[in-house]
């Protein structure tokens, strides 16, 4: 056995560590993590403007393939650095945890608290410019191969480029994201329109620019009424049960909270959370003060207009949210996040201050707008007896789960350890034949599904409920739905959609994914949601080694592939299969190809934008044709299989 020594412990300095390991910085090195790196930059001017000295961020689109991002605020420091002796600029540039974001005295509020968001942008590019404008001067630096400087210094300062108005003030930035760590370095014009558009909403009267020298686009967005005209947008396509947006603001102690939403005709709940204009994707203690004090006055109000009776019961939480599109955005000095990805807000000064300002503003408007307090009153009565209705239903099915057959369907795996054990949810029994033969029966289970489940987004609960595919699935994942639903009881670690890659397939897919987003949203954040993926082509070629001709195969995933493939002269294709579906593979086939850990290819579901993911769930499930059809029209040009 090789002797383990100090010697053999690796210390990654200054920024190869970003380099060797950048999904921890940015989660992943695909589109999103891209396109992550523009909001890194971004951050840094939102910072500048809510401390009040930056209205405009420019981003561009460039030729070359680089992104250009400036701002007008005051410009990064280009002064000595006291402790690391070499100009400010190069310490934020190359220095992880580096910034003027620690200190109260330059940043009251801030989104970047880590330090490392300039500097893994830089760590992550094949080129780096930066240019400052400060006091009337121009100053340049620039950075190759992940943040090396070289622009020699000029007495130990940046040198001065230019000359400019001693008032226009600013930092520009121009990066290459380096094509040996993304899967891709082409950035995409709509994603980051989407991203202006909120951060637009985010920030009143931020203007910002966007354009794109490779199709002449250019677009503008400014706004000047913020989240309230943010709800307005989300809620534009359904229909609202009142026509004013109600928005509330005030501030706590050094907190400062905004609160707007709006209720719809919809079954679901729709609230998103800022902090610092960061996107608190899984909420926390802000979304959870702003349901309590919604709840604390609404069944307040429900009883002094004598709507709810002595005699009974308060509305459930559920019951007043049921159809509510609602922003929380609130202004933190010290927010505490779960990790960089900064997922949940963990701070439970942000509950006690956003309870308080709602339940002090919003008895403030309700006071003067009783018409709409009631339509909201008699939509939670509504939401509260459809849920007395749907109890009884969802009761009488989890009673019946008991009794579910799941056994002529079920193919269940040997071991009992959870944590070893999948489930594949495969269509019809052709297919789920060779994969029951195919698996792994230790650790490997098949639920097949007889035809396309319901879809949900479409349906009334206790029509769900009813569902025999649906009933299977629920008995078979054994963590119960709805207020029933306990994670800890899951008889899986991963769930796996294995359908054909054929528009079926897909259509199969899409169901389910919408079942779990709507009923068991718990599953896709706990990382258990998985698409199988198998290879759409078996390719047989003829390729010459060392002046030797030898005969091998290869599996292709999708069209792209093949294609690349055709025009790849070392190779001589004698033969090509197209899979049409799961049950044409043989069992080794599908084993080595889609089931066995070492080799499969596996696409964990992700969500990155509730807001994204629950319009486009509600525009292409729901029952609104227009935007169904409009969406599709619009996206058609950028289809393709993204894998």
């Amino acid at each position: 056995m090789e002797q383990y020594s100090g010697s053999q412990i690796v210390v990654l300095e200054g920024l190869e560590a970003v380099r060797r390991r950048p999904g921890m910085y940015i989660g992943t090195t695909g589109p999103r993590g891209l396109h992550h790196l523009i909001w890194e930059i971004i951050d840094n001017g939102i910072d500048e403007h809510l401390a009040g000295y930056c209205n405009q961020i420019d981003v561009t689109i460039r030729k070359d393939g680089g992104i250009e991002i400036i701002d007008n605020g005051r410009g990064v420091p280009v002064d000595i650095h006291p402790i690391k002796k070499v100009p400010t600029t190069r310490v934020v540039y190359t220095t992880l945890h580096a910034g003027g974001k620690f200190g109260s005295n330059v940043y009251k509020v801030s989104g970047g608290l880590h330090g490392v968001g300039a500097s893994v942008v830089n760590a992550l590019s094949s080129r780096m410019l930066v240019e400052i404008k400060r006091d009337g001067k121009i100053y340049r630096d620039e950075y190759i191969n992940g943040g090396n400087p070289i622009t020699e210094l000029e007495k130990g300062l940046l040198p001065v480029v230019g000359k400019c108005n001693k008032s226009d003030t600013g930092t520009k930035v121009i990066f290459y994201p380096d094509n040996t760590i993304f899967e891709s370095v082409e950035f995409k014009a709509d994603v980051i329109t989407k991203k202006l558009k909120e951060i637009a909403f985010l920030n009143k009267n931020l203007l910002l620019n966007f354009k794109d020298e490779n199709t002449g686009v250019s677009k503008s967005y400014v706004e000047e009424f913020g989240i309230k005209s943010f709800v307005s947008y989300l809620t534009r396509e359904m229909n609202t049960i009142h026509d004013e947006v109600i928005y509330l603001e005030g501030s706590s102690g050094d907190i400062e909270v905004e609160i707007a939403f709006q209720y719809t005709d919809n079954f679901v709940e729709q609230i998103n959370s800022y902090c610092n204009c960061i996107n608190v994707v899984d909420g926390g203690t802000l979304v959870t003060g702003f349901k309590t004090g919604l709840t604390r006055v609404m069944n307040q109000y429900a009883r002094e207009l004598g709507i709810l009776k002595d005699k009974d019961e308060n509305f459930d939480g559920k019951d007043i949210r049921n159809g509510i599109v609602g922003i929380v955005s609130i202004k933190h000095p010290d927010p505490q996040f779960e990790g960089q990805t900064k997922t949940k807000l963990g701070n439970t000064d942000a509950k006690t201050a956003v309870e308080d300002i709602f339940s002090q503003e919003a008895q403030r408007w309700f006071d003067k707008n009783v018409e709409v307090l009631r339509s909201i009153i008699d939509n939670s009565m509504k939401s509260f007896n459809a849920r007395k209705a749907s109890d009884k239903a969802r009761s009488a099915v989890l009673k019946q789960l008991i009794d579910v057959d799941t056994r002529s369907k079920l193919a269940s795996c040997s071991s009992k350890k959870s944590a070893e054990c999948e489930l594949y949810i495969v269509e019809g029994d052709s297919a789920g034949g060779t994969v029951k033969t195919a698996r792994n029966r230790r650790v490997q289970a098949v639920l097949p599904l007889r035809g396309k489940i319901l879809n949900v987004e479409k349906a009334s609960l206790e029509k769900i409920l009813v569902n025999n595919e649906i009933k299977s699935m629920i008995a078979t994942f054994g963590c119960g739905i709805g207020e029933e639903f306990d994670i800890s009881k899951l008889n899986y670690d991963k769930i796996i959609i294995l359908t054909d890659a054929d528009v079926d397939g897909a259509h199969i897919s899409t169901l389910l994914l919408t079942f779990f987003y709507r009923f068991m949203p718990e599953l896709i954040s706990a990382g258990k949601i998985y698409r199988g993926l198998p290879p759409l082509y078996r390719v047989e070629y003829e390729t010459t080694k060392k002046s030797k001709k030898s005969k091998e195969s290869m599996y292709l995933y999708d069209d792209f592939e093949l294609d690349k493939f055709r025009r790849n002269n070392d190779y001589k294709i004698l033969n090509t299969q197209r899979y049409k579906g799961l049950g044409e593979m043989d069992a080794h086939q599908l084993w080595e190809t889609t089931l066995d850990p070492a080799s499969r290819t596996l696409a964990q579901i992700t969500i990155s934008d509730n807001i994204e993911a629950d319009e486009i769930t509600s525009t292409l499930m729901g029952n609104n044709v227009p935007p169904r059809r409009t969406f599709i029209l619009d996206e058609a040009r950028y289809a393709k299989l993204d894998i």
